[in-house]
């Protein structure tokens, strides 16, 4: 679980790095420490990583992240901000799960435009057309000369300073 400081002027009603808006349901939207979508449990202090909702293991306090009305019939049943859509519209993945360097959707539409606008490959990572399906436009620098091909271009292992 995520770590979550209070704020000073919204009279403790969310947590820091929340952006307590409404969701449906009850449910509300904040912003996690690694600065990802959450789920703001009902202590108003716990912000979950969207894919710890609905995972089968009850982590907010009250068990709000596993309420049954809204797993029921996912992705339907979840609030708009924990789901995104991949290039295939009846593929979905959780929001947190977007622009994190891993191929979640199957045709990196998760992380490549024109479906998602993605930010530079991270300091950790490596800015290449990859060889690797389970990455998209960028690879972890700790596969840089590995004496393996990651990168179409071979940038991997020519150019990329390593971990």
């Amino acid at each position: 679980m995520n770590k979550i400081f209070p704020q000073g002027d919204d009279n403790g009603s969310a947590a820091a790095g929340t952006k307590a808006l409404p969701g449906g349901e009850g449910a509300q939207i904040c912003v996690t420490l690694m600065n990802r979508t959450g789920f703001l449990c009902h202590d108003g202090k716990s912000c979950l990583p969207a894919s710890r909702v609905c995972d089968g293991v009850r982590t907010c306090a009250q068990g709000e992240d596993e309420d049954e009305a809204m797993c029921r019939d996912m992705p339907r049943s979840l609030p708009s901000f924990l789901v995104a859509r991949c290039g295939d519209p009846s593929s979905w993945i959780y929001s947190d799960q977007k622009c994190d360097g891993v191929n979640n959707c199957g045709d990196c539409s998760d992380e490549l435009s024109p479906v998602t606008a993605c930010p530079p490959c991270g300091p950790g990572w490596w800015r290449c057309p990859s060889t690797v399906f389970k990455y998209c436009g960028c690879i972890p620098r700790v596969l840089c000369q590995d004496h393996t091909q990651h990168c179409s271009d071979w940038s991997d292992e020519y150019s990329c300073p390593g971990p």
